[in-house]
């Protein structure tokens, strides 16, 4: 979906939602792109008629946003997310709409076998960052991050912890003691928006945050704390124990461990 923006060298309007942490893609951008046609309103006019199932649900999957028009003046336009688009994709009965449905399916097809095998969604997230361009020894840290990080959730939900805005409160927690920085913030160093922070942190600062993390597991584990109050101060503690070594290198060596640089490839030129 990185590159439909692009697709075939044509312009998509985007935006990006703050709300939702989402991109929005322009429905009539993308119907006109994948169809050719001569009237794009009629065409999804009809698109709508003929899936009774995407009617009834128009206004969640494509809400009114507001872009920019080809004359430079903002108006709101029905618009979708990925998920959205995805889903009006399988609507269009159309020869360049069919990669994405093959890809879609090929999606579908792997999660199933996940399922099966959970062993797959490693193997695969190894060649995922392999074929981004990370190297070896940054992925073997990076596999350890997310062993580490499931063995904190697991001990959050064994000690009361359940709804989401929770475990995004824990983490922050832990990520201020260790690095001074929400994600949030940590993100905007970085020049991120919806991408994965650990995916653009450096070696050592996936090894803090490992160790942040690591930290308020065993922490949790000792002292058994029960509810979001008493996880809130132990992940406060176990944050710290990674904030007093990342400032102890800093100031042994005379660098910051926090950084700007991220992995992101470089944006195409438009023509």
């Amino acid at each position: 979906m990185s590159n439909i923006k692009l697709f075939e060298s044509k312009q998509i309007r985007t935006v990006w939602n703050e709300s939702d942490h989402k991109w929005y893609f322009s429905v009539q951008d993308v119907v006109q792109l994948l169809t050719d046609a001569a009237d794009v309103k009629d065409y999804i006019k009809k698109m709508k008629k003929r899936d009774g199932t995407l009617n009834a649900n128009w206004g969640t999957i494509c809400p009114l946003v507001e872009m920019v028009a080809a004359d430079g003046r903002k108006r709101k336009v029905q618009a979708a997310n990925a998920q959205g688009l995805l889903r009006l994709i399988q609507s269009i009965p159309s020869a360049k709409a069919e990669p994405f449905k093959l890809w879609l399916a090929k999606v579908g097809s792997d999660r199933l076998d996940e399922i099966e095998n959970p062993e797959l969604a490693s193997q695969r997230a190894r060649e995922l960052y392999k074929q981004k361009g990370y190297p070896e020894d940054w992925i073997e840290k990076r596999m350890r991050s997310i062993a580490i990080r499931e063995e904190l959730t697991d001990e959050w939900q064994k000690h009361g912890i359940k709804e989401p805005v929770e475990y995004s409160i824990l983490t922050a927690e832990i990520s201020k003691a260790t690095f001074g920085l929400t994600p949030g913030q940590y993100k905007e160093i970085k020049g991120l928006k919806r991408e994965n922070l650990r995916d653009h942190m450096s070696d050592l600062e996936l090894i803090f945050s490992m160790l942040g993390e690591a930290s308020t597991t065993e922490i949790t584990r000792e002292i058994d704390p029960r509810g979001f109050v008493e996880n809130r101060k132990a992940a406060r503690k176990g944050g710290k124990i990674a904030g007093d070594a990342r400032l102890a290198l800093e100031k042994e060596t005379g660098k910051e461990i926090i950084n700007s640089k991220n992995y992101l490839p470089e944006r195409p030129k438009m023509p």
